[in-house]
């Protein structure tokens, strides 16, 4: 009887101790929403239709997940993501962006195609530089659109086209221009160019 009390007791103290350990995880935010389809490191469980979202700044995600609770951002490819945003506070939304800021964008295999990649970057330098700087760019906290070099490319491919169908607002006018300019093509190698990112690091 007492060996049972005592195997007890010690079952009782590792499961308080595991759950010691686990609250400050959950008590942060509502995490959870947000790891099943991005993941606990924020590249997506591998599903290139979910954006990668780790190291990106903590302003760009809140700003995104406002939109998104806002209604300026549409739902129609994952409109979980909607229902998600807008069943957060503010303030889950400021712990939500710091911790999956904090999360390292790893490195991973995306097919692309090099004349492709060599037109894009040219559309990149003449378009897109100025406000999406690389990931490893020191001022990237500071830029003033997410970094784009490194996203999953069929998400590139929707997001970029939202906001040509107007399917997403664009957040400045000078963005609205840019995209005007874009020719047939010009997005598929844009979308090329940004895949062949992470691959340098592989090499």
């Amino acid at each position: 009887m007492q060996h049972n009390v005592a195997v007890d007791t010690r079952r009782k103290i590792r499961i308080l101790t595991l759950l010691c350990c686990l609250l400050p995880w959950y008590a942060a935010a509502d995490h959870d929403l947000c790891f099943a389809c991005h993941g606990t490191d924020g590249m997506g469980h591998g599903n290139f239709s979910i954006p990668i979202i780790a190291g990106i700044p903590a302003a760009h995600i809140e700003e995104a997940l406002f939109a998104y609770k806002d209604g300026a951002r549409q739902c129609s490819h994952a409109p979980l993501m909607c229902e998600t945003a807008s069943s957060i506070s503010d303030e889950e939304v400021a712990e939500v962006a710091d911790y999956f800021a904090a999360q390292e964008r790893v490195a991973f295999e995306q097919s692309f195609d090099e004349q492709q990649v060599a037109v894009g970057e040219q559309l990149h330098d003449r378009y897109c530089k100025r406000c999406h700087v690389r990931p490893d760019d020191p001022d990237v906290a500071d830029a003033i659109g997410i970094p784009l070099h490194g996203q999953h490319s069929w998400y590139l491919r929707y997001a970029l086209q939202s906001y040509l169908d107007g399917g997403r607002e664009n957040l400045l006018p000078a963005m609205a221009d840019k995209l005007a300019m874009l020719q047939d093509g010009d997005i598929e190698s844009l979308v090329n160019y940004y895949a062949s990112y992470l691959h340098e690091t592989l090499r």
